[in-house]
């Protein structure tokens, strides 16, 4: 038989029950929708935590010295880089770097007379054009000048959470080099938002000379962090400034622990993505089996005609495959619907929720992303996945005896 009548044969089986067929390739639809907006998420989270964190925090490079570790923020000489405007004015000066900002990273304790928090004391220069988003987002007050005194900038998170206001005092205590405690009485010069919980409820912004001046560390800072004009020159770049006395952390070093959990995250959501096209295979089976005790003497006219058992067969994977094309060109018209809306609306979480998110850069807003070779390859697999389960209605058929299948009511 002509593959053409069995296309027609099949069309007209599907069309024969409208209502079945049209619910079937919903629930197909509906189970790509599903999977392509994950997925839509899953790229726009990737690609803007990843911006935001190099963006906000990171840099694409950074210079330390050898002994540096982020997770202790030492303010010991031996863990310090030293000559830290030197070092920002000779990198800067690169045709491959944007701009290049000294930083001194310390641990401290912020309190008014009603309470105390931990937080992150960062000293930068105002100037450096990394900084710009701190800049930006100041809500209250004003922005720090490099050669303030006594001032400081405050997360609007920190802020509202411990009542602080614009010129209220605070009190700063810190740890200095010589591992000493060392207390200031600072006034809150302005308040800043960046739209990320994670920095705002936890950072407190001194000029970097005060910091130094305060943390007893003389010109020498944490880190040197670098913005390159092209992500891609980082390993070159990186390799000039290895040397016996420093360490260059790239990056994809210094976003190690976000990366490691998006690749996790990815493995777990194709476990769901199987689990979700295992479910649509089911209910294609199901639907085709049904269809199959329904046409139980049409199937014994045709074998009495002298169809062959694997034409009977061909006849009902064909049903399938077309029942499965079609969802999926539905789940395209929806998913795509839904994309666009994650992609350019997106949908918020609570600040709290996005607090909580140690090692990530995200904001109260999650947006999807366009990943057309992502969506591509998971049509395929719901494709392959659901011929596969239609390989048993249509072997079940093929083996039904002719005279039996007759004698069906």
């Amino acid at each position: 038989m002509k593959f053409k009548k069995f296309l027609t044969i099949a069309y007209r089986d599907l069309a024969r029950n409208r209502r079945r067929t049209g619910l079937t390739a919903l629930a197909v639809a509906l189970g790509l929708v599903i999977v392509m907006a994950f997925s839509s998420l899953i790229a726009g989270m990737y690609d803007s935590m990843l911006k935001d964190s190099i963006r906000l925090s990171t840099g694409h490079l950074q210079i330390q010295n050898e002994n540096y570790e982020d997770d202790k923020t030492s303010l010991l000489y031996k863990d310090l880089l030293e000559d830290g405007d030197i070092w920002a004015s000779q990198t800067e000066a690169l045709p491959e770097v944007q701009s290049a900002a000294p930083v001194l990273m310390i641990s401290g304790l912020l309190s008014t007379p009603q309470e105390s928090t931990g937080i992150s004391v960062i000293g930068i220069d105002p100037q450096d054009a990394f900084h710009d988003p701190i800049k930006d987002g100041i809500t209250a007050g004003e922005y720090l000048m490099s050669d303030d005194r006594g001032r400081i900038l405050v997360g609007r998170g920190l802020a509202d959470q411990m009542g602080i206001t614009v010129g209220r005092r605070v009190s700063l205590a810190i740890s200095n080099s010589d591992g000493q405690p060392q207390e200031g009485i600072f006034t809150v010069a302005g308040l800043f938002d960046t739209g990320f919980p994670g920095i705002d409820q936890n950072r407190v912004i001194l000029p970097l000379e005060q910091a130094q001046t305060f943390s007893g560390v003389s010109d020498r800072v944490s880190s040197i962090i670098l913005m390159l004009h092209n992500r891609e020159d980082t390993a070159n770049l990186a390799a000039k400034f290895t040397g016996p006395d420093t360490q260059v952390r790239t990056w994809e070093d210094l976003n190690a622990v976000m990366l490691e959990s998006l690749e996790i995250g990815v493995v777990v959501y194709y476990l769901i993505y199987l689990i979700i096209f295992l479910v649509v295979a089911v209910l294609i089976a199901n639907t085709l089996l049904m269809s199959v005790f329904a046409r139980a003497r049409e199937i014994g006219i045709l074998a009495s005609l002298g169809m062959k058992q694997r034409q009977i067969m061909s006849l009902f994977f064909l049903e399938g495959f077309i029942l499965a094309l079609f969802g999926i060109a539905m789940g395209w018209v929806l998913g795509l619907g839904v994309v666009y809306y994650l992609a350019n609306v997106g949908f918020s979480i609570p600040a709290e929720t996005a607090a909580m998110a140690e090692g990530f850069t995200m904001g109260t807003t999650i947006y999807g992303g366009y990943a057309p070779g992502e969506f591509v390859i998971l049509s395929l697999l719901l494709l392959a996945i659901v011929s596969l389960a239609s390989l048993y209605p249509a072997w079940f058929a093929a083996k039904m005896e002719p005279v039996e299948a007759l004698n069906t009511l």
